[in-house]
């Protein structure tokens, strides 16, 4: 009877291996199988959702209203490459719209004052990405001046005191460069050059090569890349969800509602000054980023426009 039962228990047993065995290898299987079926949906919704497209090079580029000569196969494949670049460089793209929705609309009315195409605020984006940037050559904030031309324009530029990182006065002295530059060159697309290459690199070069266009100097890759950059970025972002840029007027960056206090006289302590003003030292340099120290020691009785947010008291 026990040799039976131990006989039957056996039997049992291997059922019990072959039956779990069997269920093992088809859930295996139909592991597989799902992994598959998702590998193959996972691409179609990839490539449903992102797709990476070369660009239709639109007709009539210009700058300032000065054609871009896309005829030419150099300029068509240069103008290509800022395109694509600043297109699928999303990031930093989508970060420029939203700052120049907060400082666009501070530079626009300086350049049209002084008589300067509204293309150039694209400069300034190209130049510093809408950012108080410091270059490797000294070059400082939005419009990257270098500090002897500054001076040339009126700027006080010192370990105090650095009016480059002064928008309204940085644009200014922009736009007395860009007028002279014009007034030089007989055009803006060279007035643009030479902002980034200078007036006697660029003269230089259109004498030594005997050309007087822009596109058609051999320069060097920064100047090169300039102009187009600047179209490119001026195309783009007047265009924002042709080149697949979507947000909403509230995802973009805003100024902040100032005011003007104006001061004449030394400020020992900034951070002090900015507490009985009702904000904090941050807040002051936020708004004044031209200063440069925690104090200002205007010694010659200089009277500074100091701009704190509206509702301070």
């Amino acid at each position: 009877m026990k040799n039976k039962m131990d006989k039957s228990i056996k039997i049992l047993g291997l059922i019990a291996v072959i039956m779990i065995s069997s269920l093992l290898i088809f859930a295996a299987k139909k592991s597989d199988l799902e992994a598959d079926n998702y590998l193959i949906e996972g691409d179609k919704n990839t490539s449903e959702t992102y797709e990476i497209k070369a660009l239709k090079i639109p007709e009539n580029l210009d700058f300032a209203g000065e054609r871009v000569p896309t005829e030419n196969d150099d300029i068509k494949e240069r103008m290509d490459r800022e395109l694509l670049t600043n297109t699928y460089w999303q990031s930093n793209t989508m970060l420029l719209f939203k700052r120049a929705n907060k400082f666009f609309p501070l530079i626009e009315p300086i350049l049209k004052e002084n008589g300067i195409p509204n293309d150039f605020k694209y400069l300034a984006v190209i130049e510093s990405g809408l950012l108080n940037v410091s270059s490797p050559a000294g070059a400082k904030g939005f419009w990257q001046i270098l500090e002897g031309t500054a001076k040339e324009s009126g700027l006080e530029v010192n370990t105090n005191v650095d009016e480059r990182y002064h928008l309204e006065k940085s644009t200014q002295a922009a736009c007395d460069y860009l007028k002279s530059a014009k007034a030089r060159f007989g055009n803006w697309t060279l007035a643009a050059a030479a902002y980034n290459a200078g007036n006697r690199g660029v003269s230089s070069k259109m004498e030594t090569q005997k050309v007087s266009s822009y596109y058609d100097l051999l320069l060097g890759d920064e100047t090169e890349r300039y102009i187009l950059r600047i179209v490119a970025l001026k195309e783009i972002m007047s265009n924002p969800e042709k080149y697949g840029f979507i947000f909403d007027k509230e995802d973009l960056y805003t100024a902040t509602p100032t005011k003007i206090v104006e001061v004449s006289t030394p400020i020992t302590d900034i951070a002090q000054y900015s507490i009985d003003l009702g904000i904090n030292y941050k807040i002051m340099k936020l708004h004044n980023p031209w200063l440069r120290e925690n104090t200002l020691e205007n010694k010659t009785g200089k009277t500074y426009q100091l701009k704190i947010p509206i509702e301070a008291k």
